[in-house]
């Protein structure tokens, strides 16, 4: 299915709802085949710290577009780390999931220690990443936000509001895996959603992957690195 010519906003792109990937870099590579369809202006490929990086990179190298990075941090739910029930990125508001946090018996407030230590260790990432490197301009250009996949949705939350402050002329999350209730909800922030796999039974994005290993800082700098003005 070709997008050139087009401009689809706000539709998220389903290829099949069942696919392991053996690793992220596989998986970078099927989302690649599908964003290679599109026409995009002067895009900038940025990958979700940490994850989300090794994917963005295989788009990067697709598209012949510059790979930058955004990071942002989960709040996680109290004795439970892994799930989220809120974000920060280093200048944006706080995202909170409401509907988790009353289910919880919480407030906003109540994220607020949590919030600002997060946010302390989205900067020190960005310092570590970045290494006095310049972020691509944003202004304009089609910004593609790509992580190794979609369970809750705040992190991408976050990042892609703080990023819309930029003045990207289209803003699109895309990823190769994506919980369908959280794709639907991402398209109040996002002009469009690509997901190449929507799976109906979704638990964690880890389990669409053979090797969901950590992604380190030290290969988050090099990916970078080698990938920086869109070169293999």
């Amino acid at each position: 299915m070709s997008r050139r010519g087009q401009r689809a906003t706000r539709t998220a792109l389903h290829r099949d709802t069942g696919r392991v990937y053996a690793d992220r870099e596989a998986g970078g590579q099927a989302l690649a085949e599908v964003l290679r369809e599109y026409d995009w202006v002067e895009p900038v490929v940025l990958g979700l710290a940490r994850g989300g990086v090794p994917v963005a990179a295989e788009v990067a190298g697709e598209l012949g577009a510059p790979l930058g990075v955004a990071v942002a941090r989960k709040i996680g739910a109290p004795g439970r780390p892994e799930f989220g029930i809120g974000a920060v990125t280093a200048h944006g508001p706080v995202v909170v999931d409401e509907q988790s946090v009353r289910m919880l018996g919480m407030t906003p407030s109540d994220l607020d220690e949590a919030a600002a230590r997060e946010r302390e260790e989205v900067r020190r990432r960005l310092d570590v990443y970045q290494r006095g490197r310049d972020p691509e301009r944003l202004e304009g250009r089609d910004v593609l936000v790509v992580d190794d996949g979609l369970a809750t949705g705040v992190t991408a939350r976050a990042s892609l509001r703080e990023l819309r402050r930029e003045g990207p002329r289209r803003l699109v999350f895309a990823a190769p895996v994506c919980a369908p209730q959280a794709a639907s909800a991402l398209h109040a922030d996002a002009d469009e959603v690509i997901c190449v796999s929507e799976p109906p039974f979704f638990q964690a994005v880890g389990q669409w992957y053979g090797n969901f290993s950590q992604t380190s800082d030290d290969e988050v700098v090099a990916l970078l690195d080698r990938y920086a003005k869109g070169a293999r």
